[in-house]
């Protein structure tokens, strides 16, 4: 079960890496900065953004809109809008999807510290 599950997450990741390499070293050349340098801002932002994704999309309440008899989202109004409460695999969803998020924003973090050439780790 854990192979699998990391096979996905490094999927993933590289889904999300590789572009952030080649956009960040595209900005580095047309900047004229350190490509070393410009590839850990990238990941600093990348896995930052994907930190805070994370800490809001865990933080989502137990309460979710009503949705319409055709299944669409209900229009959304100022009075009578219809709630109702999240089922159990909506909320384990919510933190499964909050931890990948993190989880991936961690890694994309380390990965900025590794390559940065300001600071050397050893």
């Amino acid at each position: 079960m854990l192979v699998p599950a990391l096979r996905r997450f490094v999927s993933i990741l590289l889904l999300i890496g590789v572009p952030t390499v080649v956009v960040s070293l595209v900005l580095g050349l047309l900047l004229n900065a350190s490509l070393a340098r410009s590839i850990a801002i990238g990941f600093y932002l990348v896995g930052s953004t994907l930190l805070i994704g994370g800490f809001f999309v865990g933080n989502r309440g137990p309460v979710r809109p009503m949705r319409d008899v055709d299944g669409g989202e209900a229009q959304p109004r100022l009075a009578n809008r219809r709630m109702r409460w999240a089922t159990r695999q909506e909320n384990e969803e919510t933190i499964n999807l909050s931890a990948v998020f993190v989880a991936l924003g961690f890694v994309l973090l380390v990965l900025g510290i590794a390559s940065d050439n300001r600071h050397s780790l050893f």
